[in-house]
């Protein structure tokens, strides 16, 4: 897919809008998340599906629907809506989720690359994408204005390079900010690679794709150790049975030997 990048729509971004198909669906599902974290905090927390230093296989992508606060929530869902309708416009809903799941989860993997193993960090929100849909804006129409507190007219181009230094500058010592300008950073890199170079995609979803795989082969291979593991220590308890009468098995044994054998049953009827 070629990228063209105009600005010869209007003079400013903010016009009024729909809500285009996958724009509607995602402030949908960011929006059930919140009010179902909100209400349910204390049965359920959902921050298992925020991106954790040492992640679960879906957290990369799961991160990017929850917040924190209704303010982080709404700005990030205001400029979703305001920035990324014309976008998904242009380029197509798939084309558009594309980007944007690109720039998400992207952006994720850097910042879990700077912070796997640091146990007290969690990342949540949709920022990354949501500056890489900014950065987007500013290459399709790089002299249209927006207004500041709506009050104060600005080229795009100005306002994205403005938002790139600020996010450039507070990651190189973000210690103490509960901010990650990392992950905005990260999100305006790759959408500016993403669009810039092609082909770059596809070895970015190439990459992806071998993770996951290899994600899948590492917890099978640790279930069919597991399992083998089970199956050596039933034989053995199965030998003592043999050769000596159930009744030669302790009690810790005949548990050993029920709880094996039913876990190693419900596994070989699940494959």
């Amino acid at each position: 897919m070629r990228y063209q990048f105009q600005s010869d729509q209007g003079p400013y971004s903010f016009s009024s809008q729909s809500f285009t198909n996958v724009i509607r669906a995602l402030i949908s599902i960011n929006a059930a998340l919140f009010l179902l974290r909100y209400f349910i905090v204390d049965q359920f927390d959902l921050l298992n599906l925020g991106l954790s230093s040492s992640p679960k296989f879906w957290q990369p992508l799961t991160y990017m629907f929850i917040h924190g606060d209704f303010f982080h929530i709404f700005m990030n869902m205001f400029v979703l809506w305001m920035f990324g309708t014309e976008m998904e416009s242009i380029w197509g809903s798939k084309k558009f989720l594309q980007y944007y799941l690109v720039t998400g989860i992207g952006s994720g993997l850097v910042w879990l690359f700077f912070n796997y193993g640091n146990t007290y960090s969690v990342l949540i929100g949709a920022s990354g994408a949501i500056y890489g849909i900014l950065l987007a804006y500013g290459l399709m129409f790089p002299n249209r204005k927006v207004l500041i507190y709506f009050l104060f007219p600005v080229k795009v181009k100005y306002f994205v390079i403005f938002l790139a230094a600020v996010a450039f500058v507070s990651s190189i010592d973000s210690s103490g900010s509960n901010i990650s300008h990392l992950t905005h950073l990260s999100g305006m890199v790759i959408g500016f690679l993403f669009l810039k170079f092609p082909r770059m995609k596809y070895k970015i979803s190439s990459f992806i794709d071998y993770k996951i795989v290899k994600s899948k082969e590492r917890k099978s291979n640790k279930k069919k150790a597991t399992m083998i593991s089970l199956q050596k220590k039933v034989d053995q308890l199965l030998d003592k049975v043999s050769k000596d009468g159930f009744d030669a098995l302790s009690e810790d044994e005949k548990d050993q030997l029920y709880t094996y054998s039913k876990r190693i049953g419900r596994d070989v009827r699940k494959d």
